[in-house]
């Protein structure tokens, strides 16, 4: 029997779209044994065939990444398969390999890079860059009970946008780089808004708009995790108290940056 995890993420970072990402300190889980008469057709399951044949092998899943609510459960279910399968190989292929053998599964590289790698990325094509530990805030997500597609949301971002949006977005993602590159708080805050896709999800997210105009007190700012419907307010300490106080109807957790990726746990001796 053997054991690997991998953890939930946040992607997008607000205004770094398709780009940034995070790892999140809440786990997906596999079990592996020695068995057979899986089913083939399971997203991790695929992501284990990149490797390994899953004939001989049966698969457990913990799933503790809330589905569909933007924190990347399909991503870490894709990392489990995929380290799972190249550990059944003895194989130790690169972060960079794992990731372009599950693009095809896990088509956002924002969200499966740190579901791998861990710590905070940026991806470009099949590229990794993990680029920190850490981030200058408290992540605390504020998870909706409304679950969002992410396919269905991205088709109403637009295909252009203005001149000033660009100019605009463009400015926070190097104020997001930066505040990452520095550990700058300050910069960190003045990163935190976006014109490139989060206000064209506002109608399947409308939590965003809502924490923004009335930050609680503590808040650096908030971001939609993904597609949301998820909310992640950027806190300089745990107030996640007083979110659940004002959000009693959604599921509030402050979580950590997670400095592991998807890897194994515990192997039978």
């Amino acid at each position: 029997m053997t054991r690997f995890r991998a953890p939930a993420t946040t992607a997008n970072l607000g205004p770094g779209f398709d780009v940034a990402g995070a790892a999140l300190d809440l786990w997906n889980e596999l079990e592996l044994t020695e068995g057979g008469g899986t089913d083939e057709s399971h997203l991790g399951v695929q992501a284990f065939s990149a490797y390994a044949s899953p004939a001989v092998w049966s698969f457990e899943w913990t799933s503790r990444i809330p589905r569909e609510r933007g924190l990347g459960s399909s991503a870490a279910i894709v990392a489990l398969g995929l380290v799972a399968g190249a550990w059944a190989a003895g194989v130790q292929p690169s972060v960079e390999e794992l990731l372009a053998a599950g693009l095809t599964l896990e088509g956002h590289a924002d969200n499966l890079a740190p579901a791998l790698a861990g710590g905070v990325c940026l991806t470009w094509d099949s590229h990794i860059a993990r680029v920190a530990d850490d981030l200058p805030a408290l992540p605390i997500a504020v998870i909706p009970e409304a679950r969002v597609s992410t396919a269905e949301s991205r088709q109403a971002l637009p295909n252009d946008v203005p001149r000033e949006d660009a100019v605009f977005t463009v400015a926070r993602a190097a104020l997001l780089g930066a505040s990452i590159a520095s550990g700058d708080a300050r910069l960190f805050a003045a990163s935190h808004d976006d014109r490139l896709h989060e206000p064209y999800r506002g109608a399947t997210a409308p939590l965003l708009a809502e924490l923004r105009a009335d930050l609680p007190g503590g808040a650096l700012g908030a971001t939609l995790s993904g597609s949301g419907p998820t909310v992640i307010v950027w806190a300089e300490r745990d107030i996640s108290e007083d979110l659940r106080a004002r959000y009693p109807q959604h599921d509030v957790r402050a979580l950590r940056i997670a400095r592991d990726g998807a890897g194994l746990t515990a192997a039978a001796s």
